[in-house]
């Protein structure tokens, strides 16, 4: 399952969360906390101001954890806001899934009480669609890729009177972030990777677009493979997906028997996001040890999608092997 931080709004009630720095170590290891933000009540925003904001004191390089002076006076009761180092990457919209690194603190203690840094691992969140607090949704979008943005949150667009009794936060306190912005997600999204030869007649042959438009799969008049295929298409140069790993991607299923297209998440212009424990074991197996960054090929035999079991009332019949253009566009 992909980690949760304490910027997420909660659905209903309380989202126990399990990968929160405690007020020991920081490190983000096995600590439990809940992020009691209420959506009951309309999506917050206002006013953005320059500053005040505190020093970055150490870390000031972007990708390197910051070290956040204490906040000095009264800070403002508007949306702070300063660009620390501009970047020059994709431009993040609202509704993107953003990739960043960050570091939480509390103003008047400068208590740090989240922190992807320590994690290993940038978080990935939809944002400006209340799935995070507002003070992110209203302050990132525009921003671009690379840059890092130090934002001062006052509570009302933080976490609300309510604060967040496990994490420390009061319902008076202004919360500083530090944000290194990696990469910005949409449904126009595509893998980039190097084109790989797609030399075996006997395999459907995938289209190497990325202009966002879902590729061709064009599937061969013969004898569906028995065992499973997964072959780059597009080859990424990110890091290596592991079993464990949940993903975000684009991707396109279609039928070996008619080539007829099942499933897409272009059709939906919605990204995919998942676990490799929660899907078929052909996609999962698939997957697994392919790089980020890829467009892969994966002919799934019947024994490892849905066998004799395929959904109901659907286009998948009973002992289809299927047929699937996946973009493995980041780990979450």
């Amino acid at each position: 399952m992909r980690r949760r931080s304490l910027l997420f709004a909660v659905p209903a009630g309380l989202l126990t969360l399990a990968a929160c720095g405690d007020d020991k170590t920081d490190k983000g290891s096995a600590s439990k906390s809940s992020s009691p933000v209420p959506t009951d009540s309309p999506q917050q925003s206002g006013k953005i101001v320059s500053g005040p904001v505190p020093d970055i004191t150490a870390g000031k390089k972007w990708g390197e954890k910051p070290t956040v002076a204490k906040g000095s006076g009264t800070p403002s009761s508007d949306l702070a806001v300063k660009n620390v180092l501009p970047g020059s990457g994709v431009t993040v919209a609202k509704g993107d899934h953003l990739q960043a690194n960050y570091l939480g603190q509390i103003w008047s203690s400068a208590k740090v009480f989240d922190n992807s840094y320590d994690r290993g691992a940038p978080a990935i969140f939809q944002i400006g669609v209340g799935q995070v607090i507002p003070g992110w949704d209203q302050a990132l979008v525009g921003k671009k890729a690379g840059s890092r943005v130090e934002l001062a949150i006052p509570p009302l667009l933080g976490y609300g009177e309510q604060g967040n009794e496990q994490a420390g936060i009061k319902g008076t306190d202004t919360l500083v972030f530090v944000v290194d912005i990696v990469d910005s997600f949409n449904a126009k999204s595509s893998a980039r990777g190097k084109k790989i030869a797609q030399d075996d007649k006997a395999l459907p042959k995938v289209g190497t677009n990325t202009d966002g438009k879902a590729p061709s799969v064009d599937v061969p008049k013969t004898a569906a493979p028995t065992k499973l295929v997964s072959e780059y298409v597009l080859e990424g140069n990110g890091e290596v997906v592991k079993e464990t790993d949940s993903l975000l991607v684009q991707y396109k299923g279609v039928l070996w028997a008619d080539g007829k297209e099942f499933d897409s998440s272009y059709q939906r212009e919605q990204l995919a996001q998942f676990g490799l424990s929660q899907v078929v074991k052909g996609w999962a197996q698939g997957l697994t040890g392919k790089k980020v960054g890829s467009r892969v090929l994966i002919v799934v035999p019947p024994a490892l999608g849905y066998g004799d079991e395929p959904p109901k009332d659907g286009p998948i019949k009973k002992d289809s092997t299927l047929v699937f253009s996946v973009d493995i566009l980041a780990k979450m």
